[in-house]
């Protein structure tokens, strides 16, 4: 599996990464990653049918993509890989799926959650899987969109006062 972008997203697939992320990255699939989603049939039509035509979206469980993380059918898919926390990107990488560089592109407040960004909020959970990222040399950059500037979400959590 050759990963373009590996992005946290909790909107998942919407214009930007529909669109725009699709482009710069040259992928031919978007994998979203995600055992709830996964779980519900409808959210599942939804979000292949918000992916552009010329390119094939599917829904899975992390524990699926573990398991196809090294399948000669993937050996040469160009993939965008969708996740909504931090902590599923945290697990597969424990559980051998390569990558040097995380994309955060938008993680809501709900309760629990303090905001660091105007669109990215985080708790402890989520912390603690950036910090255990960083600790393995992963690139952990808050951006919406290719052309805009990366922030280190390290440096963000930081500067307010949360590590």
């Amino acid at each position: 599996m050759d990963i373009r972008l590996l992005r946290i997203d909790d909107r998942l697939i919407h214009g930007q990464v529909a669109t725009t992320w699709a482009r710069a990255t040259g992928i031919s699939r978007i994998i979203v990653v995600s055992d709830q989603v996964a779980s519900n049939p409808l959210q599942k039509l939804l979000l292949k049918q918000a992916a552009p035509p010329e390119i094939k979206a599917h829904v899975i469980s992390v524990k699926k993509l573990i398991e196809i993380k090294d399948h000669p059918l993937m050996k040469d898919v160009k993939v965008l890989l969708l996740f909504t926390n931090p902590t599923d990107v945290m697990t597969i990488y424990k559980q051998g799926v390569a990558f040097d560089t995380v994309n955060i592109g938008g993680m809501k407040f709900t309760e629990g959650k303090q905001m660091v960004t105007h669109f990215v909020s985080v708790d402890q959970q989520d912390i603690e899987a950036f910090q255990y990222l960083d600790e393995q040399g992963i690139e952990l950059e808050i951006r919406k969109v290719p052309s805009d500037r990366k922030q280190m979400v390290m440096d963000v959590l930081k500067k307010g006062n949360f590590l």
